[in-house]
């Protein structure tokens, strides 16, 4: 069968045959008098689109080769430090000395909303103290990330729609409370692109599941080559890190026919019915899977690593997906997303004590990845977000314990263009609510895709007959936290 329109819509020459599936007939020939009548109207108005080069395809070889941002960056990387579970605000980066005053005491009517009116005010168990030449306060908890706390910008006056785990880390990672959309890395690889096409362009390094599970870093609508790749870092062998990575059986040159052969069958049904992103994210991902079995193997094994900068990272698995984190940003890698433990480790309910515990696991592998990104010039062209899902109240839960807080809580950023040693923000007197220069997660998401240089408002896919974006129909970039 000749199918003229289909090769002109493909942009192949006119003297090109191509094979249509019965399922592509049906599918074409119901809009196809449609489509002459509006060419038709089109042309007449000058609005039809130049006719492609004749003999050249369309179809993109490599849907994860670079791609220009909207105009020029801040930073190239982001590393993502995900404190699953909840970090406490105002027993970290935003200390509040009135809560020793106001402590056992129901909190006043004039800062509260209805979800903030349960439980006693409870001073911070910790103390804070001013460090560095910005004078930031710094809970007593983070002893080695005070020493860096010029290079840090801490926004307090975050809040976010929903103070359950569930819809706030869907919010936090995805900008919207139910598991339909794309995640913050997924939309950075396809809006930009990755520089290391053997690797991933999306790290997710998590020793378990979080509640939730692979939906926090999935890719949604989006092509499945641009979803994130999660390797569980509870095992830091490179050998089992990321399984069945290489063949046993086959040598290189084997294999690199065989996936020659497959490729070339894949392209062969691609190119028969023009643009087909699922397909092109499933050729892409088969011939990234042939690499990583080399570079990946080398980037994840930490022997490699001189063993005076391990040791300033500290022990425990927090620290070698830090220490990992770096490796895969300094190899090109568009995102590394690291997760505090398994599960909600930072949910403390009962005892917020248990944040010395997290603090004290996570403290100096964090201090350790700003100064080694710092000492090898990564530091301005990579993005470091630290936080959780939402805070945890300013009120006692039981005895000694915080719950949920979604009204107002803090994260931190640090290089990738954000100011170092300043304050964004402010909640209340007690921590209750965010008062000044308030951040919703949508502002938040909107600021990081400015920092790499894309427009929150143009990176958008159409998908079920609408544009999608990553803010949905909102979002502000901080400009005061801009470098």
């Amino acid at each position: 069968m000749r199918t003229t329109g289909v090769r002109a819509a493909a942009g192949w020459g006119d003297d090109a045959i191509l094979p249509m599936s019965r399922r592509t007939l049906f599918s074409r020939i119901g809009g196809g008098f449609g489509a002459l009548g509006l060419g038709s109207v089109l042309a007449e108005a000058g609005l039809l689109a130049a006719t492609p080069t004749p003999g050249k395809s369309p179809i993109p070889t490599d849907p994860m080769a670079p791609r220009p941002p909207h105009f020029a960056p801040r930073a190239k990387h982001v590393i993502f430090l995900f404190m699953n579970g909840g970090p406490s605000h105002v027993d970290t980066f935003d200390p509040k000395p009135a809560l020793q005053k106001y402590a056992g005491q129901t909190p006043p009517a004039s800062i509260v909303t209805g979800r903030s009116q349960r439980g006693k005010l409870m001073p911070s168990p910790f103390t804070a103290a001013p460090r560095g030449a910005s004078g930031i306060e710094v809970s007593e908890l983070f002893p080695h990330l005070a020493a860096h706390v010029d290079d840090l910008c801490v926004i307090r006056s975050l809040y976010t729609d929903n103070p359950n785990h569930e819809p706030s880390l869907l919010m936090m990672n995805s900008g919207n409370m139910q598991p339909i959309r794309p995640s913050l890395g997924s939309w950075l690889v396809f809006g930009l692109g990755t520089e290391n096409r053997n690797l991933p362009g999306f790290v997710v390094l998590c020793p378990g599941k979080p509640v939730v599970g692979p939906q926090l870093w999935s890719s949604s609508f989006l092509p499945g080559i641009y979803q994130g790749t999660h390797i569980r870092n509870d095992v830091l062998d490179p050998d089992r890190i990321i399984r069945d990575v290489a063949n046993r059986h086959l040598p290189r040159a084997v294999q690199r026919e065989q996936v020659d052969l497959i490729q070339a069958l894949n392209r062969e049904h691609l190119e028969s019915r023009g643009r087909d992103e699922a397909l092109e994210a499933r050729v892409a991902s088969l011939e990234m899977a042939f690499r990583m079995q080399f570079e990946a193997r080398e980037a994840f094994d930490l022997a490699r690593e001189p063993s005076a900068n391990r040791a300033r990272y500290g022990e425990g698995e927090f620290a070698g997906a830090c220490l990992i984190a770096r490796r895969l940003v300094e190899r090109g890698v568009r995102m590394v997303q690291v997760y505090y433990g398994n599960g909600q480790p930072w949910d403390d309910h009962t005892d917020i004590e248990n944040h010395r515990r997290h603090a004290g696991r996570s403290d100096l592998p964090i201090a350790a990845l700003i100064a080694d990104l710092k000492a090898r010039g990564l530091l301005d062209e990579t993005l470091i977000l630290w936080g959780g899902e939402f805070g945890r109240t300013p009120y006692s839960q039981g005895a000694k314990g915080r719950d949920h807080h979604s009204l107002g809580f803090s994260m931190w950023m640090a290089g990738g263009g954000v100011k170092g040693g300043y304050v964004h923000g402010a909640t209340d007197e007690l921590g209750i609510q965010a008062v000044e220069d308030r951040m919703h997660v949508h502002d938040l998401h909107a600021t990081i895709l400015h920092l790499m240089g894309l427009n929150h408002e143009r990176l958008t896919f159409r998908y079920s007959g609408r544009d999608f974006r990553l803010t949905d129909i909102s979002g502000r970039v901080a400009q005061e936290i801009l470098a």
